[in-house]
C-alpha cells in the first residue's frame, strides 16, 4: 500500500465533510494521517457553540484518534504563522506553517490561503479534490459524490461545479 503524505485541514474543508455527514470519507482516504492545528480546533469549537451540531463529529474524530490535533512546534513554524497571520485567519496561517515545515498537504478551499500556500511551495487539495480522489479510489460512486457535493452546497459551500464529473 502506498504511504500517504500527511494532510492538514483548514476549518472549511473539514466542516464541509462534517456538515454533509461524510467525515468517514476523510477517515478512509487519509488513514492515520489527517491533522488540524489547535487554532482550527478552536474555530470548530466556535462553530459548535453557534449551533452547528454536526461539527461535534470533528471533536469525536479527535477523541477517537483518527484525526490528530497538533500545535506549532518549531521557531520556523511560528515565524511562518506570524507572517501569514497578517493576511490570513489563524487557522489557515497555522495550517500552512505546519504544512510547509513538515511537508504536509494543505486541504483548503480559500483562494487567498491557497495562493499563499502555493507561493511557499506547499502541496494543495480541497473539498472537490478530496471528493474526486474518493471517486478515483472507488470509495464513492459518482452519484454518491454528487449527492455529498449537493449537500455541501446546501450548507453554504461555494462550488464552481455541480458534479464531480466536471473535474474528473
Amino acid at each position: 500500500m502506498e504511504q500517504m503524505p500527511e494532510v492538514i485541514f483548514d476549518c472549511c474543508v473539514l466542516s464541509n465533510f462534517a456538515l454533509s455527514h461524510s467525515l468517514p470519507i476523510i477517515k478512509s482516504l487519509y488513514t492515520n494521517t489527517p491533522y488540524i492545528t489547535d487554532f482550527v480546533s478552536a474555530e470548530i469549537l466556535r462553530g459548535i457553540q453557534k449551533e452547528y451540531r454536526e461539527l461535534t463529529r470533528i471533536k469525536e474524530a479527535i477523541r477517537e484518534g483518527w484525526l490528530k490535533e497538533t500545535v506549532l512546534r518549531t521557531k520556523k513554524e511560528k515565524a511562518i504563522f506570524e507572517s501569514l497571520s497578517v493576511s490570513l485567519g489563524w487557522g489557515e496561517a497555522s495550517s500552512i506553517a505546519v504544512a510547509k515545515v513538515r511537508g504536509f498537504i494543505f486541504a483548503c478551499d480559500d483562494k487567498v490561503a491557497r495562493r499563499e500556500a502555493s507561493l511557499l511551495g506547499v502541496r494543495l487539495t480541497g473539498t472537490l479534490g478530496i471528493l474526486k480522489k474518493a471517486l478515483r479510489k472507488k470509495i464513492l460512486s459518482l452519484k454518491e459524490a454528487d449527492q455529498i457535493l449537493n449537500t455541501m452546497i446546501a450548507h453554504g459551500f461555494y462550488s464552481p461545479v455541480r458534479s464531480i464529473k466536471e473535474i474528473s
